[in-house]
């Protein structure tokens, strides 16, 4: 059995992965060890950033029509003020409140619905790499198989059997407080200690809940001085009450439990993104504590960053060096997340200690630049991918939310790249544009349009992930004879076909 690329792992990120694979036209198997789609959802928000990936793919609506969106959040659980995401220059500037089990069904019912294969009840049991190829032995309800692919990303989360067997480090910092998560029925809502939704912070930890779409009440506790417990021991329903109760002081009656979970603040980035053919994306790539669901969404855009740089290889376009990109990419922004989420929890101690600063803090979010700048950070729009000296201030960043206008009338920037392919759009001002792009046009499709309200660029390369690999100037330099938009091109999609060379 052979596969051009076999995903470890069908959560939201595995899913994600096989889709944007499919949408290039690659061979995609995705092996997942449960037998059966998971039920319980550890986050259950979706963050601006993602949502504006899943608008470039046409799938936001489906998500949108079955969520909350959530216009503020918090940091650290400060409150009042609370994050105003209006301040953002974003089309989706909110979150949505949807169970991750239902994000994960969509996501993979459009992966299959583009072909890809989804075995389930199929566990990787071995992985070993050549230099040509990727073996997986696994263990199946039909017996055992070995699986070859051109390339093999574990997306299979924080204990990751194909991190380990390709001897990847997950270097960090071991977790130092126990929480505990349970979704539960209260026999009175109303007299939860910290309302619902709602936070407590005391001298004791914290604890809040949320109503969940499927599933009841959610009841989350930290505890910053308590030893922290087995991960694998199991959580009882008397566990939770008790850690309530010392938070609170007050005995709350929970009953029916869904689902029990313990985490900790374990923070960990793997050493490389990759090693030869085998990558990681998601948990299995790193891990910090759950606060505001940026793991998942950090998986996500993983994800979107690299499945088109490996279809790029697997069709034979790629650069040397683009799955390279990949690790230099994804590693700020994972320890982006690392350093905010560390950041809100040292915040939500419960020591008197941090009183104050909790104080300074509560002023600062009061300053619209302050509010807009920890937004930017926990929704993910601050993301951006590093430049070349010199290049437009626009390169390395999302493309910004222009409405654009062609000889068939207006359009979107994000509905440009429904198809997954890059994007060059032209405003047919310098002939050297068209030109140029003429020994791409195999794989970047050129579009000639106009902005709306006034134009303030001259040409613009959007990567099939959205982000922007080359921006010129209205009025500058004509692009050949700076050969910068060669150079982009040539960077990020390889040579110019032979017969324009």
């Amino acid at each position: 059995m052979t596969a051009d690329v076999v995903i470890v792992g069908c959560g939201p990120v595995g899913a994600f992965l096989a889709g944007e694979l499919r949408l290039a036209g690659v061979r995609v198997v995705v092996l997942e060890r449960a037998a059966a789609p998971t039920v319980h959802s550890r986050a259950f928000r979706l963050q601006t950033r993602t949502l504006e990936l899943l608008d470039l793919r046409g799938l936001l609506d489906r998500f949108v029509a079955d969520a909350v969106k959530i216009p503020k959040t918090h940091f650290a659980a400060i409150r009042p003020p609370l994050l105003d995401l209006d301040l953002l220059d974003s089309e989706h500037p909110y979150t949505l409140g949807i169970p991750q089990a239902r994000t994960e069904a969509y996501l993979a019912e459009h992966a299959t619905g583009l072909g890809a294969e989804i075995r389930r009840g199929h566990e990787v049991t071995g992985v070993e790499q050549t230099d040509d190829r990727v073996v997986l032995q696994v263990s199946s309800p039909a017996g055992r198989y070995s699986l070859a692919a051109d390339y093999v990303v574990g997306c299979d989360g924080g204990r990751s059997v194909v991190r380990k067997t390709a001897e990847i480090g997950f270097p960090g910092s071991p977790g130092t407080v126990s929480a505990l998560l349970g979704d539960v029925t209260l026999a009175d809502p109303a007299a939860f200690p910290s309302g619902i939704p709602g936070t407590l912070r005391t001298r004791s930890g914290l604890v809040m809940a949320v109503a969940m779409p499927d599933t009841g009440i959610r009841v989350f506790t930290c505890e910053f001085d308590r030893p922290v417990p087995d991960r694998d021991a199991p959580v009882t329903m008397e566990e939770l009450r008790a850690a309530v109760a010392r938070v609170t002081g007050t005995e709350i009656e929970m009953t029916a439990p869904t689902w029990l979970a313990r985490f900790t603040d374990a923070s960990r980035v793997v050493d490389r993104f990759h090693s030869g053919r085998v990558f990681l994306a998601g948990d299995a790539a790193h891990v910090h504590f759950p606060i505001g669901a940026q793991g998942l969404n950090l998986g996500i855009q993983d994800a979107m960053n690299l499945g088109w740089k490996l279809a790029g290889r697997i069709h034979g376009w790629a650069p040397d060096d683009l799955l390279d990109s990949y690790d230099r990419e994804r590693r700020p922004a994972a320890d982006r997340v690392v350093l905010e989420t560390r950041a809100q929890l040292a915040l939500m101690n419960s020591d008197e200690r941090i009183d104050p600063l909790r104080e300074v803090f509560r002023e600062l979010l009061a300053i619209d630049e302050v509010n807009r700048h920890l937004s930017r950070m926990l929704t993910g729009l601050d993301a951006r991918y590093a430049p070349a000296a010199g290049a437009h201030p626009l390169v390395g960043q999302l493309f910004p939310p222009l409405r654009l206008c062609t000889a068939d009338g207006p359009v979107r920037v994000a509905d440009l790249l429904r198809t997954g392919r890059p994007v060059l759009v032209d405003p047919g001002d310098d002939p050297s544009v068209a030109a140029v792009a003429a020994g791409w046009r195999d794989r970047v499709d050129v579009v000639t349009a106009r902005q709306e309200g006034g134009a303030t660029l001259g040409g613009l390369l959007i990567r099939p992930d959205g982000y922007v690999a080359w921006a010129a100037t209205p009025g500058g330099e004509p692009a050949a004879a700076e050969s910068s938009l060669p150079a982009a091109l040539a960077t990020w999609f390889g040579r110019a076909t032979a017969a324009v060379r």
